[in-house]
């Protein structure tokens, strides 16, 4: 365990210096816009969300807009995005729960968020950390592939993979870490053509090695 501790934690420093900026790459101002953004973003780029929300905040500050129009026009405002039906029905349940039990705001905790529709566990841990500071590893297609591909963790699902990484880290780190990890799957490790003779990492990496 020690060693793959110490393995992990140079993986992480290596990476960080490797994208010093690494960050959540929607664009927000508050916690009720970046739920909305994180909904809209599942199989979207974030650059599609961000040219749309750009418009969507501005016309939809509270959860009461949201409700205050019919579903048809939620949905042609968002309609450049895939899936944009179910996006917008999820965001009107999710804009009446949070009127209805929340007072209009987001909540601070996991078990609240992941009561409301459209958010899971990953979801929750976007929003807690990002916007909120809460610690927590959001583990999306990247930070799994990631994961697994450099040897932290041998388990799929999502939540086994966020536990491993908890031992593996201290939670000072575990936001970063997200978007340290979500960063080289997006710009290094890709699914398709994973870049790994530029990538820094690559002397630790069990999937690397297999290659070779």
């Amino acid at each position: 365990m020690q060693n793959l501790q110490s393995k992990a934690e140079t993986i992480y420093q290596t990476l960080s210096n490797k994208y010093p900026d690494a960050g959540i790459e929607l664009n927000y101002n508050n916690p009720l816009e970046l739920t909305v953004a994180t909904i809209l973003s599942a199989q979207c780029t974030d650059a599609k969300v961000n040219e749309v929300t750009a418009k969507l905040f501005q016309k939809y500050r509270t959860p009461s807009d949201y409700l205050n129009v019919p579903q048809e026009e939620l949905e042609n405002d968002i309609r450049q995005l895939g899936f944009y039906r179910r996006k917008a029905q999820s965001l009107v349940k999710l804009m009446g729960k949070l009127n209805n039990e929340h007072n209009g705001s987001i909540p601070k905790d996991m078990d609240s968020l992941t009561s409301l529709p459209g958010i899971g566990r990953k979801t929750a841990n976007i929003i807690l950390g990002n916007a909120f500071g809460v610690p927590g590893i959001a583990v999306d297609t990247h930070v799994k592939r990631v994961t697994n591909r450099l040897g932290l963790t041998d388990n799929t699902k999502p939540e086994k993979i966020e536990a491993d990484l908890m031992e593996l880290y201290p939670e000072s780190e575990w936001v970063q870490l997200s978007n340290v990890f979500i960063f080289h799957g997006r710009y290094t490790c890709k699914a398709k053509k994973p870049d790994c003779e530029n990538c820094p990492v690559n002397d630790l990496c069990r999937y690397y090695s297999n290659l070779e």
